[in-house]
């Protein structure tokens, strides 16, 4: 009876001196060599040696070759050669080793070419094998252009195969070890191309794979340097990528799963809506070829119920950790931090969702959304705010109470009540009424006095000033002062001009409503502040000759004068003969615009 070969025979055949002897003794170690069996793995590395085998990989993509090598045979060469690298690389310090890692070019030359499904699934074993073993390895796959490749693979990769989820984990490793700021500058492109193709398993994979596409597609689209990637994204001719996006989403949202990956669901949500737009959260619900239909809105639904949770867990956490515990530790310091970066992405989300509804009520270009969106969701989805901003004036409540004023979660807290409740001025009138003063006097991290949260309340305080008791509520804190102050650092002349002119014209109709009812609300500036004002309104529209801007300043300008004597501003220290000279033309300006108008109105 003929024995079998051993190990010992097929270490014989690899350390043989001609080229037949190795391939023997290769191809007998693959049909009995135990893969996890490292000691035997290491005995075969050493005995055939580096050389041969980079000979023979190079053999079977037709650059090199071995003795009596035949063009036949390069493919059995190849498979061979590859299966053989993947096979040495489940031992660590060969993976490691400096000869894999100059292999990583080839391999990936190979995949770029192949694309037998055995060849290609090894390339990726070696590829991950490597590259997770040590630095230079991810470097190299990088450097060697792996994310083209892989872009140009993804999609030919069968859902759930091995392949697929070898290559999600290589394009989240370089993710992870490359700077994304560069990687986005350099490969935009396909990045995107990969989104789309990633978008697509993410709504169709039900195993651990998803949450690897989740992870994968939040940090591609979440990154502060995304911005390349978005553009590419709203240029695509289709755009099923974000229907795939909507049913993953959904399908991680309604399942039981990790907060964590709940969380990651919502900040994917955010960044979606940050390239497509609010609607998308009304968008199709189903997957091409799905049988079953989903209503159109169960997306905003379940989102903004994730959201309310999220901002519920999140500010009860943070509450906690400022106020109850006693640890100053920096890991103290970085949870802190991590919980306002995660409540960041919900409050962001909330405020889109406020966004859409106020565009669906008020916008007859979201029409066709708006047959979508039911009285019944309508209802759903205030009761679901309302729960969220009662939740953030708690938390700003607890703040006031432990004297805490700086913070950017209380700053975004402002921000989120402001937005809202511009919107819908009558829910917690009592509670805002209590908190007003509070929250004018928030400061983010690097203020260094109160200036964003006011920017932020103005929609709120430019709405319910327009009723007479808003004005009472906002002259009762002494809130008029803080509006005053913010519109001279607006315009004035050390002030900060913004770009965004709504801001501003939110202060000038903030203080014009006080203005106009001044004598109801028992309610006048100071000598001082009124001067301060007519100086930063003549600066302001000194060099500009935008209409509304020009009849803005001088409607303030003409009710200051009306409640100020010309002597008191003359003997003012602070108003000199220029500043009279500036107020005058402006004045000037408007009743010549205001002629004008009459006259074109008369013809």
């Amino acid at each position: 009876m003929e024995q079998s070969p051993s190990l010992e025979d097929c270490l014989k055949l690899l350390k043989g001196e001609r080229d037949e002897q190795r391939l023997a003794g290769l191809l007998l170690v693959t049909k009995f060599c135990n893969g996890n069996d490292n000691a035997a793995l290491r005995g075969v590395y050493c005995a055939v040696g580096i050389g041969f085998l980079d000979r023979l990989l190079r053999t079977g993509m037709g650059e090199g070759t071995i003795s009596s090598s035949g063009g036949d045979n390069r493919d059995v060469y190849l498979q061979l050669s590859v299966t053989v690298l993947a096979a040495f690389c489940r031992v660590p310090e060969i993976a490691s080793s400096e000869e894999m890692v100059l292999n990583i070019p080839l391999i990936l030359e190979v995949l770029s070419k192949q694309s037998g499904l055995h060849v290609v699934e090894e390339c990726f074993e070696f590829l991950f094998l490597v590259s997770t073993s040590c630095e230079d390895g991810v470097a190299a796959l990088y450097k060697s252009g792996g994310l083209r490749v892989l872009a140009s693979q993804m999609s030919t990769l069968a859902d759930g195969s091995h392949s697929q989820e070898l290559a999600i984990k290589l394009l989240q490793l370089m993710l992870n070890s490359v700077s994304l700021d560069i990687i986005n500058n350099e490969y935009s492109f396909e990045l995107s191309m990969m989104v789309a193709v990633i978008a697509r398993k993410f709504a169709v994979l039900h195993d651990a794979l998803k949450f690897e596409a989740l992870h994968v597609l939040s940090a591609i689209l979440s990154s502060k340097y995304s911005a390349p990637v978005h553009d590419t994204l709203r240029l695509m001719s289709s755009d099923i990528w974000s229907t795939y996006v909507r049913v993953g989403i959904m399908a991680i949202l309604q399942n039981r799963v990790a907060p964590a990956e709940k969380l990651q669901a919502l900040i994917l949500a955010e960044s979606v809506i940050s390239i497509l737009g609010e609607r998308w959260l009304l968008g199709q619900m189903n997957l091409p070829d799905a049988k079953d239909t989903v209503p159109a809105n169960r997306c905003l639904l379940l989102v903004l119920e994730s959201s309310r949770v999220e901002v519920a867990v999140s500010l009860n956490e943070l509450a906690y950790l400022k106020y109850e515990t006693s640890n100053n530790s920096s890991s103290n310091a970085e949870t802190i931090s991590l919980k306002q970066q995660n409540l960041a992405f919900a409050f962001s989300l909330v405020e889109k969702i406020i966004k859409l509804i106020s565009n669906l009520v008020e916008d007859e270009g979201y029409g066709a959304s708006l047959i979508l969106f039911d009285e019944n969701t309508l209802s759903k989805v205030i009761s679901g705010l309302n729960e969220i901003v009662d939740v953030v004036l708690e938390y700003l409540q607890d703040a006031k109470d432990h004297g805490q004023k700086e913070g950017d979660d209380l700053l975004a807290s402002v921000r989120l009540i402001g937005s809202y409740l511009a919107e819908t001025p009558l829910p917690c009138r009592e509670k805002v009424r209590e908190l007003l003063d509070f929250m004018l006097s928030i400061e983010g991290e690097d203020e260094p006095s109160p200036f964003f949260s006011i920017c932020f309340l103005l929609p709120m305080l430019c709405q319910i000033t327009m009723e007479l008791e808003g004005c009472k509520i906002l002259v009762s804190c002494g809130g008029q002062k803080a509006v005053v102050e913010c519109l001279i650092k607006l315009i004035g002349p050390m002030g900060c001009m913004v770009e965004d002119t709504g801001c501003i014209f939110l202060a000038c109709d903030t203080i014009l409503n006080l203005l106009l009812k001044r004598d109801q609300i028992k309610f006048r500036l100071d000598e001082s502040t009124s001067v301060h004002l007519l100086i930063a309104l003549a600066y302001w529209t000194e060099e500009t000759d935008e209409p509304s801007i020009i009849m803005m300043a001088s409607s303030i300008c003409a009710l200051i004068f009306d409640h100020t004597s010309e002597q008191a501003l003359l003997n003012h220290p602070n108003i000199n003969q220029s500043n009279i000279a500036s107020l005058s033309r402006l004045i000037v300006r408007s009743l010549a615009a205001c002629a004008q108008n009459m006259a074109g109105d008369m013809i």
